[in-house]
Order: C-alpha cells, then sequence, then structure tokens
C-alpha cells in the first residue's frame, strides 16, 4: 500500500487518475468517511500488488463486551486481523470474589472466526485498578489457589484458549510474589492446555521508579509466561497534558530495555486504536480530553475545518479547532502513525502487536495491516 496525504484542492478523483487507479480502489482500501469531503492531511490507502514474503506476526486485540450483537459486529469486521481476542475482564474483588463480563457473543464470534478467545484477570474495579487487592491475591496463598481454580474452571467450560493477568499498580514489595503467582497460575494452566499471558507497563529500565513500574519483572515473566504484552500506550492520555497516545519515539525506549531481557519471540507491542481530544488551555486537574477514533476524528476536522498536520518526532497527527468560544487540540492516529509502529515491530522482530481496544472504527489501520503482514491463524 501506498499511504497518500490529502493536499488542499486534491479530490478523490484527482488523487485516483494521479496513480492510475480507479476511485473505488482507493475507497475499498481507505474507507474514508466521506468520500466526497476530504481534509487535507488526511490519509488515502493506494492499493498496489500484494507484497510477497509478508512475515507472520500474531495480533491480539482487547474488547470490552456489552453482551450485544454489536460484539458481534466490532469483531467481525477485523476478524482477518486478529490472532487472539482477549475479552476484558474477569475482575477480581476485595472478598476474592470474581465478576464477570457479558463474554458469551464476544467468545462465539472469536470461536467462528478462527481467533483464539482469552480471558483477561484483572485487579480492576471501582473505575480503577487496586492495589490492595493485587496484595490480598500475591500475598495470600489460600486465596490465590481458590481464584486460580475458578478462573481455569470459567475458562475451561466456556471455551477460553489463555489467561490474560492484567494486574497494575502493584506494590514494589510484591514484585517476586507477583512472579511466583504466575508460576504458580502456568503450572496450573498447562495441564489444561491453556497458554499463560501478562500485560506489562512500558518501563525503560529495570530500575524505573513508580507504583505502575516496579512489581512488573520484564526479565522474569520472559521467562516463566507464553508472551507478554507491553502497554506502550497512553503517553498522551485523557487526564494529562496533550501529545500523542503512542509516538514510536518512546515506544523503541521501551522495546530497547525489553529486547536485552525477554526473548524476542514473547514481545507483543502495545498499540492504540484512538486519540484524545483535549480542550485549551490544558489545566492540570481540569476537564479530562474526550477519547477519539480516527474516523471521527477525520469527520471533526470537516466539520471545524480542522487542518491536520503531522509532528515529526512523534509520527503523529493533530489539529487544531475552535468550539463554543473554546480552542481544542486532538491527537489521533493514521495510516503514516500505524506504519511506523508496525515498522518497529519488524525492526525488532517481535512475535507481535496488541490493540488496546476495539470499538473505534479505524478501517485503514486493517488493511494496511495485513498487506505489510500475515497474520497467524492458531
Amino acid at each position: 500500500m501506498i499511504i497518500h496525504v490529502v493536499r488542499p484542492g486534491e479530490s478523490l478523483f484527482s488523487i485516483a487518475r494521479s496513480y492510475g487507479v480507479t476511485p473505488s480502489a482507493i475507497v475499498a482500501a481507505s474507507q474514508p468517511p466521506n468520500p466526497n469531503r476530504l481534509v487535507p492531511g488526511q490519509t488515502l490507502l493506494i492499493p498496489q500488488q500484494a507484497v510477497e514474503n509478508r512475515p507472520v506476526i500474531e495480533i491480539n486485540a482487547y474488547i470490552e463486551p456489552k453482551g450485544t450483537q454489536e460484539d458481534a459486529n466490532i469483531v467481525d469486521q477485523v476478524a482477518e486481523g486478529l490472532t487472539y481476542l482477549t475479552i476484558f475482564s474477569y475482575q477480581v474483588q476485595a472478598d476474592g470474589s470474581i465478576t464477570t463480563p457479558k463474554d458469551e457473543i464476544a467468545l462465539n464470534v472469536a470461536k467462528r472466526n478462527r481467533i483464539m478467545p482469552i480471558l483477561a484477570l484483572t485487579n480492576f474495579s471501582a473505575g480503577r485498578f487496586q492495589s490492595d487487592v493485587g496484595r490480598m491475591v500475591l500475598r495470600n496463598l489460600e486465596i490465590q489457589n481458590r481464584i486460580i481454580n475458578q478462573v481455569l474452571s470459567i475458562a475451561t467450560q466456556k471455551g477460553y484458549r489463555g489467561i490474560n493477568i492484567d494486574f497494575e499498580y502493584i506494590y514494589p514489595e510484591d514484585r517476586e510474589s507477583y512472579n511466583q503467582f504466575l508460576r504458580n497460575l502456568v503450572d496450573k494452566a498447562k495441564p489444561n492446555g491453556l497458554i499463560v499471558v501478562t500485560a506489562l507497563a512500558p518501563k525503560r529500565s529495570a530500575t524505573q521508579k513508580g507504583l505502575l513500574y516496579e512489581a512488573h519483572d520484564y526479565a522474569a515473566h520472559g521467562q516463566i509466561v507464553d508472551f507478554s504484552i507491553l502497554m506502550t500506550y497512553e503517553y498522551g492520555w485523557s487526564g494529562g497534558p496533550p501529545m500523542a497516545v503512542a509516538p514510536p519515539n518512546q515506544v523503541r525506549r521501551v522495546l530497547e530495555y525489553a529486547v536485552s531481557v525477554m526473548p524476542r519471540n514473547k514481545i507483543m507491542m502495545g498499540m492504540p486504536l484512538y486519540g484524545y481530544d483535549w480542550t485549551l488551555p490544558y489545566v492540570p486537574g481540569g476537564a479530562w480530553a474526550k477519547r477519539i477514533g480516527t474516523q471521527q476524528a477525520y469527520i471533526l476536522a470537516a466539520e471545524k475545518g480542522g487542518r491536520i498536520q503531522y509532528d515529526q518526532t512523534s509520527q503523529s497527527p493533530y489539529f487544531h479547532y475552535r468550539e463554543a468560544g473554546k480552542y481544542h487540540v486532538v491527537w489521533f492516529e493514521d495510516a503514516r502513525s500505524m506504519q511506523a509502529k508496525f515498522n518497529l515491530i519488524k525492526e525488532f522482530q517481535l512475535r507481535g502487536g496488541s490493540y488496546w481496544e476495539l470499538g473505534s472504527e479505524f478501517p485503514q489501520n486493517w488493511t494496511l495491516l495485513t498487506s505489510m503482514f500475515q497474520i497467524k491463524k492458531l
């Protein structure tokens, strides 16, 4: 695929003519929200002959299921590009119980599309990750074994093929207890034919400080589990200052550390399918930014007259607009920013990538992904 950046005055027909392809071929590859209203700075994909010998990788995506037909529609649209579907999440509570999502429809559509379903177990409840819940599980062997046995029973009964442990904001002193919990889980999961996966904070060194990072032991996870997902996103986040969500220059620093202590074939690089819309001026503790998908961003730029620009340092697009007397800035993902991330997967020879999360429309991502890689089906 060629990535074309729309220039002022260009139309779909003039672009198609310049590349010697039909407008319908560009629309099929790019799926612009409005082919008759292109925005300068918007990206379009120009079809080319398929590249032979594309690298074979695995792709995971998270979904927070609603338990409705929408879950099936979302997965069906991107099924060709997925190896795994991780359902978020089964949540450990303070009393040691587990709350369950409405996962039946998402599970069924995954199986129908030859996508391996994975159950995400988290210490997330009441809107945040709970450090004390993590401590309870990691330090009380009786509770830990009860939770593991319950999760393995659920996975076996429902037809999950793996367990993704996403324990975040674990107390630093629980680092080795977390490693031992994973060993305990793996010992019990393997006889049941289940893989074990972890989600890891985006560390740049073994000694990186902070509650998010210290208990996540890259080297140990690289030895214990089948693979780990590096959560290399949320650099720009809804409560923070405006910036790209997953700038490749920042992601590179995480990968450089990860491959120094973990096998490359156990590393999945995290990627976002969304951006954020900040109200300016940004004030710490003020209004949080709104999440926005790529198609939404293009529509908003067209409606508000936003001029899409591309920051070369963060390799990410952004635009400004004004509404109700307030200035806004939107950082989001497009084909260029995703290609930069895909290039990192190839450069570092990783197992593959993992998306957070399905539900935001971004058709160009999936077209570009499958043009650059062969996606493994298990």
